[in-house]
């Protein structure tokens, strides 16, 4: 099954045998085990690289991503954008997650709202949801229809911890939610760290409509943009509810994907 995560980086585990170069500047232990975590969690494997030269090929592809100079080399810079909230699908999707380019191949998607946050009002939630889908909607030939009971293609919950998929939520402030990319059972569902709190932009928190936006656009089978400026950008951006509109390229990826509506089905 296919995974995108919107989430900030857990910091698990690691044993290697040698470390990852640096620039001047000491990092702590644990910035080591988070950079080493980090670039085995969200690049891709080098077959022929083995230890720290694995890990620094993977750096160098995080750097080019990002617009970084590629040096193989850690730094601070470097740290604090491993510590940004951040969505948790490789950002060289295309290679990994997303291989076929998974699709809905029928002209309406359902969706159900099966579980709720206590931060936001029920209806809140429901008018978030309907607006983030009516975004996508506007630029390609495909509807969206919501249905109250019963399985739909796309289910869309509130959990905290092991909440059934493998991959639990962590508590506030790391995994904010993920998505399934198109497909039968799990795919397309999105879900929601019910340990975050949530708001619709008016407040302090992570802003659900900008979330909520990203994650359908895993839902509808979309990878990670290197646009700063996209909401398909890995990285979790602070906005106010009314600035949040899709980029061109956002536009550009989903109409890759479905084509373009028609301007007789834009009402």
């Amino acid at each position: 099954m296919q995974l995108a995560l919107l989430c900030a980086v857990c910091l698990l585990p690691s044993h290697l045998a040698l470390p990852l170069p640096q620039e001047e500047g000491g990092m702590n232990k644990q910035q080591w085990e988070q950079a080493q975590d980090y670039l085995k969690r969200f690049y891709l494997h080098d077959s022929k690289a083995k230890g720290a030269n694995s890990l620094e090929a993977k750096l160098k592809q995080m750097q080019r991503f990002f617009g970084l100079p590629v040096t193989g080399k850690l730094n601070s810079h470097i740290i604090e954008v491993m510590q940004k909230p951040r969505c948790g699908v490789p950002d060289v999707a295309e290679f990994s997650l997303f291989p076929n380019r998974p699709k809905w191949t029928s002209k309406v998607v359902t969706y159900r709202i099966v579980s709720y946050t206590s931060d936001l009002p029920r209806v809140t939630v429901d008018q978030i949801v309907e607006k983030a889908l009516s975004m996508w909607r506007e630029q390609i030939p495909l509807d969206f229809k919501r249905v109250r009971s019963g399985t739909a293609d796309i289910m869309i919950g509130f959990a905290r911890g092991a909440h059934g998929d493998f991959y639990p939520f962590d508590g506030p402030g790391n995994t904010l939610a993920h998505a399934f990319s198109p497909g039968p059972g799990l795919g397309g569902d999105a879900h929601f760290d019910k340990d975050e709190h949530w708001t619709d932009g008016g407040s302090l928190g992570i802003n659900f409509l900008f979330a909520a936006t990203h994650e359908l656009g895993h839902s509808l089978g979309l990878g990670h943009s290197s646009d700063p400026d996209a909401v398909m950008f890995p990285t979790y951006g602070t906005a106010e509810s009314q600035d949040i509109k899709l980029a061109q390229d956002d536009i550009n990826g989903i109409q890759k994907l479905y084509g373009k509506r028609s301007d007789s089905r834009k009402s």
